[in-house]
């Protein structure tokens, strides 16, 4: 085990760069979001940026969970940085030119989206390598709490900025918080290469593919744990994305009450990360998880039949403070069973479920509120969650791959 003053060290270094570079992220996406609504107030224009930043990662995902088990994650996270920086820095350049076409944002949006496909599988997997495993709950429960607070004063910041300043400057914002965190991680942080890394390498991108999918079959556990966590991500769509449509219908079209409920959410899903970080969970990871699912479950459920908004943004703190509870023991348990030189792949298959599933999923629920009061569609959603979480509690294999008891080598959770 490293030595505890040199991991805190590292790993403090490293969140602190990835959650500079994800406020400067998080500031472009709202404002080009909140731009392109502003300007073309078209659903089907605010339909292709949704799109734009959700299929390259689709796509990318799988290749980059390969090469996360390939390469050196830290230069994997630096190359997807400075992609994204440079890319944010042409569009400023040309914005400060005058020209401004909306096409050329839905550009950005999918070279960006494939720049955080390949980020995303490299961060989960390096993580382990800098954090002791008894340690990964705590600093998984701090790291969310931390970008929960990003999450509550980006889409905020980004609103008051763009009534201030042309957008430009807000795509300049982003290109200095890459910078940082490229510098932190190439000049401040030292992180050994993974065993895998170091071999020679033969360019099998689909072999190495194939291996990773093997490895998930093999490894029933994490096929099934796949599996629930796609059926949660369709639930939970409604309440994901038709609740600022549903508050617009039921309790007013004020800018406000959209803002309070990203609050609430947000702010509750920081306490949530703190609570896991403290408190750690139950000794079953997957009792964790099934309890979060339950509470967000019955939350929504709550949602459907409150008449009274200021008890209904009560809930949806509630179900933002559920939120880590679910995320952060599932993290921890794919890091801790799952093999280092997997690890890339088998986050990057994930990534691939969790940037699709919701995304699609709304192609039915969307026309679906235009037809069905939101409520209904709550209703519904939250009696499938509830009873999802009580059938995670009785699927002994995920029972048993989250038991503390179980063996630290991932080789024996087998199906």
């Amino acid at each position: 085990m490293k030595h505890e003053k040199t991991w805190k060290h590292d790993t403090i270094l490293f969140l602190v760069s990835q959650n500079i570079s994800l406020f400067g992220s998080m500031l472009v996406q709202y404002s080009i979001m909140w731009y392109i609504t502003l300007v073309t107030q078209s659903g089907v224009m605010m339909t292709i940026s949704i799109l734009c930043g959700f299929i390259p990662t689709l796509i990318i995902s799988p290749f980059a969970g390969v090469w996360a088990d390939r390469f050196d994650r830290k230069r994997l996270i630096i190359f997807a940085d400075a992609l994204i920086a440079l890319v944010t820095l042409g569009m400023a350049i040309l914005f400060y030119l005058g020209q401004d076409a909306i096409w050329q944002l839905f550009a950005v949006l999918l070279i960006r989206s494939f720049g955080t496909g390949i980020q995303t599988p490299a961060v989960s997997a390096l993580l382990p390598q800098i954090v002791p495993q008894e340690k990964l709950t705590r600093v998984n429960g701090l790291n969310g709490s931390v970008q929960s607070l990003v999450t509550i004063v980006t889409p905020m910041l980004s609103g008051a900025l763009l009534t201030l300043s042309p957008i430009e400057s807000i795509f300049s914002i982003d290109v200095v918080t890459a910078a940082i965190a490229i510098v932190i991680l190439s000049f401040f942080l030292k992180i050994p290469i993974h065993e895998k890394a170091k071999e020679h390498q033969e360019f099998s991108y689909f072999s190495d593919m194939r291996d990773g999918i093997r490895y998930i079959n093999n490894h029933g556990f994490i096929k099934v744990l796949f599996a629930f966590c796609a059926a949660f991500f369709v639930f939970v769509t409604p309440l994901a994305f038709l609740t600022p449509l549903q508050v617009t219908r039921s309790f007013g079209s004020d800018v406000w009450r959209l803002t309070a409920i990203e609050v609430a959410f947000s702010g509750g899903m920081m306490l949530g990360g703190l609570l896991i970080a403290s408190w750690g969970g139950f000794a079953n990871k997957l009792h964790t998880m099934a309890f979060s699912t339950i509470i967000t479950g019955l939350a929504t459920l709550a949602l459907g039949i409150i008449p009274i908004f200021w008890i209904y943004l009560a809930f949806m703190a509630v179900i933002g403070v559920s939120m880590p509870l679910f995320n952060t023991p599932f993290t921890v348990l794919l890091q801790q069973k799952v093999e280092e030189r997997y690890l890339g792949r088998v986050f990057g298959v994930f990534s691939m479920i969790s940037s699709s599933v919701m995304p699609l999923s709304m192609l039915v629920f969307g026309p679906l509120s235009d037809a069905i009061e939101i409520e209904w569609l709550l209703l519904v959603t939250s009696v499938l969650m509830t009873i999802l979480g009580w059938a995670m509690l009785g699927n002994k294999k995920l029972v048993a791959a989250g038991a503390p008891d179980i063996a630290e080598s991932p080789t024996e959770v087998q199906s």
